[in-house]
């Protein structure tokens, strides 16, 4: 199973490297679709300030998520849903392989902050070599954007930290659980920091979001505080990430060849330098102690947990370069019912994989959180189609 992902991780990322090259027609259909964060972009980033926004808010989404294009793609036939099909089942795959590698070296080693950082430093091994190879155009970067990145960057890493925390405390099912109230927090912080102010449909959603998560934590057979203030820390950090990259970088022109893939990258950088001090203030060098001690535990050699930790680090890498590809074929709607999707498989992957038990009421908790989740997308996608209209 291991090997098997991982060179389908490998595979995934080539191909993601070539795919990221749309022709204009295509650029042009998804810049009119990025609105709201977790986007597909172009591969340019548009001279016009309102498309700059627009790539802005894609490339900073959480976790992987995307916003589709709000137009489908134009019908090619069979292949084109061969291909469609393909993207969204590597998409749950390496999302499924990155939560079960990463609970199994938390399991082990128990230094969230070291294995996150660890995983966060893998991605520089992948795009750095294609900026050097050319197959990706560097982004060129002065002193002064790279200050606007930090304050987004510092928010990026709190996504990171706060899920790793939260898987490592409880049971991935919960950290997940939980992860589906983020629209809750946007909501509260677009409107106390930005006065944004939604259709009463929309705060309607909220409801079933908030009650189901209440009802899932009451229930839940491994709940921890840690796991819940990790899991809403990832939260809150995901929603300040969109906050601050209106506030902040509303009306530049932030570099150059800074697309949705290269802002990712370049926060990926940042968030690694970031996590580097602060993984030996709050760990220290205990990891590596750990680390020999696993392995003279005879339960892993020395490749076989560094193989554990790499790969890790590799699916986290891939499932959001391949979620790019997989959201940027599809209509909001079709996005919204495959994100939903995506969190019940990886919710029942991980329960099998741990075989984690789940009481009635988490299950019950859990479907109408995730539920709500699929209702608050779906009218969100009217809301702006309405105001289109207006």
């Amino acid at each position: 199973m291991k090997k098997s992902l991982a060179v389908l991780a490998l595979a995934a990322t080539v191909s993601a490297s070539g795919a990221f090259v749309p022709g204009v027609g295509s650029a042009r259909k998804l810049a009119a679709g990025l609105g709201s964060a977790n986007a597909k972009a172009p591969a340019r980033l548009p001279k016009n300030v309102e498309s700059v926004n627009k790539v802005t808010a894609l490339a900073l989404s959480g976790g992987g998520k995307a916003v589709a294009a709000e137009e489908p793609a134009k019908e090619g036939g069979i292949m084109e849903t061969v291909q469609v099909g393909t993207y969204f089942a590597l998409w749950y795959l390496f999302n499924i392989g990155y939560n079960i590698y990463n609970k199994q070296a938390l399991n082990v080693l128990a230094y969230p902050w070291t294995v996150a950082t660890l995983q966060m430093a893998t991605g520089i091994f992948y795009f750095v070599p294609l900026w050097v190879l050319g197959i990706r155009k560097a982004p060129k970067l002065s002193m002064a954007d790279i200050k606007t990145l930090i304050p987004i960057a510092l928010c990026h890493t709190g996504v990171h930290v706060g899920a790793v925390i939260a898987l490592g405390a409880g049971a991935v099912s919960f950290a997940h659980i939980v992860k589906a109230s983020e629209p809750v927090v946007t909501c509260l912080l677009n409107f106390l920091l930005l006065g944004e102010k939604l259709p009463a449909l929309v705060y309607a959603t909220l409801i079933p979001i908030i009650g189901g998560v209440a009802i899932a934590s009451m229930k839940e057979l491994s709940f921890t505080i840690l796991a819940l203030a990790s899991a809403m820390l990832s939260n809150v950090s995901s929603a300040a990430r969109g906050v601050l990259s209106k506030k902040t970088m509303s009306g530049k022109q932030i570099g150059e060849n800074l697309d949705a893939q290269n802002l990712y990258a370049v926060l990926t950088a940042l968030s690694t330098c970031v996590l580097i001090p602060l993984m030996f203030a709050v760990e220290g060098t205990s990891f590596f102690t750990a680390f020999k001690t696993v392995v003279a535990g005879g339960d892993f050699t020395n490749k076989s947990l560094a193989v554990l930790l790499a790969l890790g680090g590799m699916s986290y890498y891939a499932y959001n370069e391949v979620a790019f590809l997989a959201l940027g074929k599809v209509n909001a709607v079709t996005h919204a019912v495959g994100n939903t999707i995506k969190r019940v498989v990886i919710i029942i992957a991980s329960v099998v994989a741990f075989k984690t038990p789940m009481s009635t009421g988490s299950i019950i908790g859990s479907s109408i959180a995730i539920a709500g989740t699929l209702m608050y997308s779906l009218a969100m996608n009217a809301s702006k189609s309405a105001k289109k209209k207006d």
